[in-house]
């Protein structure tokens, strides 16, 4: 499928997100401009109370916008996921072009038409507005520019908190390595870019002091129209839908895209989808504060790196703890889905073979030679890598290599690592010919797909719970794999794959 096949297909959800990307841009440059530019004047006129604030809008820039998210997220009010915390952090980075240019603006006026405008007979406030601010205009608009266009940029990497936009795309097509999705998403976004720095470059040309009254009042009805555009695109009244998570890799989405569906479908609820949030801690942070409604989770995973708890071998005993810690903290945890994706310590098959490895307690003879490469979570989490070095006495000759789960597997198949973890229902397993090791000590603890809900949610709508219930103990890990098989490896849609899977349980 080429790009503009893509587009085609997927036209009404295409020009959404370029409607929401839009949104958050203007919306944040409005604001943006509206604060900076007081406090650009403030640094123009008195630098010792505008220098601190001027400094502390570039320490903000210093900050990667993937840690200001995370730095924001727990924050009430301003935190939790979705548009209301990206918002937050464009406005932030928005600022300092606008301060700095309005402060050049004003500083850069020639003095003797200051001394003229005095020796007419204006007040502070009156040269301000009748003479400064105009002169300083067109510098003033090329900070909102660079604001704007930086903004383009940021609200792409906001997607990974469920801020909507034209980043669903891109980060769809990582976790699918699919580079036509990936195009889908970027395409528009240089194109919004451009467009934009356009339109803000003619009107810095239009409020030009030397150009024409006529010209001036267009550019000011442009700059009106888009305002009120922005405000009503935000203001206007939405439909009250319940709101599915899900984490960044395949699994997760395919698991998001069958929850949403079947609420649907079953409970016939409206469902917006918030998918590629992130990891686990993103996704249960958001379930806590309600900006989501549902999500799938695994029981180990919930165990020791949500509630922090020892790890425990039996399922059962797994699942019953984990039910009741949900429950003690306002979230319910509903009945598995019928599989356990416990964590897959896999080598390349041909490796494999030709060493004779089958089990993990073998590989600590070959890890001094070999190098390791972990998901981000893995290397942090209680049941992670520091567990299992010590369980199995590994010790690899470097450091494990840290990347993007959606790449490590293609990583291992590529020779760049030796050693991954992954998930024992990846379709990229079978895919890449890569060779699981039987967990022959038992380290890991079971990871059963459990669906977790917010209680309120659920004591408002209980159809949730009985559509979902529909799904209990039917989805095995043989349907889980060939579902990613066919994300991953055929790189279907993830919503085609769920609905197909639903229609065959239908029939059943």
């Amino acid at each position: 499928m080429t790009v503009l096949d893509f587009w085609r297909t997927n036209a009404p959800e295409l020009w959404s997100l370029i409607g929401q990307h839009l949104a958050l841009v203007l919306l944040s440059t409005v604001v943006a401009a509206a604060v900076g530019i007081p406090i650009g004047i403030v640094a123009a006129r008195r630098p010792r109370i505008g220098g601190p604030l001027t400094a502390a809008a570039s320490i903000v820039q210093t900050i990667p916008s993937l840690a200001l998210f995370g730095f924001l997220l727990p924050l009430p009010l301003i935190g939790g996921i979705g548009a209301r915390t990206a918002l937050v952090a464009l406005i932030l980075y928005a600022l300092l072009p606008v301060i700095r240019m309005t402060a050049a603006g004003l500083r850069s006026i020639d003095p003797a038409i200051l001394e003229a405008a005095d020796a007419m007979g204006m007040d502070p406030r009156q040269r301000l507005a009748l003479v400064e601010l105009p002169l300083a205009m067109p510098s003033i608009v090329a900070g909102i520019r660079v604001a704007a266009v930086v903004g383009v940029g940021t609200v792409t990497i906001a997607a990974a908190i469920g801020a909507g936009g034209l980043g669903e795309y891109i980060y769809r097509g990582l976790s699918m390595v699919d580079s036509t999705v990936i195009f889908a998403g970027a395409i528009p976004v240089a194109a919004l870019a451009l467009v934009l720095d356009a339109a803000l470059y003619w009107l810095e040309r239009a409020l030009s002091w030397r150009r024409h009254g006529h010209q001036r009042r267009a550019a000011m009805a442009a700059v009106a129209i888009v305002l009120i555009a922005t405000v009503g695109l935000t203001a206007w009244p939405r439909e009250e839908r319940i709101i599915v998570g899900s984490k960044n890799f395949t699994e997760s989405v395919l698991l998001g895209e069958l929850m949403a569906q079947a609420i649907e479908r079953y409970a016939g609820l409206p469902v917006d989808r918030r998918l590629n949030l992130g990891g686990t801690f993103i996704c249960d942070t958001a379930i806590q504060t309600g900006d989501i409604d549902l999500y799938v989770e695994y029981s180990g995973t919930a165990l020791t790196a949500v509630f922090e708890q020892p790890i425990l071998s039996d399922p059962r005993a797994v699942l019953e703890r984990v039910r009741t810690l949900y429950a003690d903290t306002g979230r319910t945890m509903l009945a598995p889905l019928g599989f356990n994706n416990t964590f897959a310590i896999l080598v390349r098959s041909a490796d494999a073979e030709a060493r004779g490895l089958t089990r993990l307690s073998q590989l600590a003879a070959h890890a001094p030679g070999w190098r390791a490469g972990f998901g981000y979570e893995f290397i942090e989490r209680a049941d992670g890598f520091k567990g299992l070095a010590a369980a199995y006495g590994l010790r690899f000759a470097d450091a494990p290599r840290v990347m993007d789960l959606t790449l490590i597997y293609r990583a291992l198949a590529g020779g760049q690592v030796d050693v991954i973890a992954g998930d024992a229902t990846a379709g990229l397993i079978e895919a890449l010919d890569l060779t699981m090791l039987e967990d022959d000590r038992q380290y890991f603890p079971p990871y059963d797909a459990v669906p977790v809900v917010h209680a309120a949610t659920l004591l408002r709508y209980p159809q949730i719970g009985d559509a979902i219930e529909r799904l209990a103990g039917r989805v095995s890990a043989e349907a889980m794999r060939r579902m990613n098989y066919a994300v991953d490896a055929e790189r279907r849609d993830p919503a085609a794959v769920a609905r197909e899977f639903l229609d065959a349980l239908d029939r059943s």
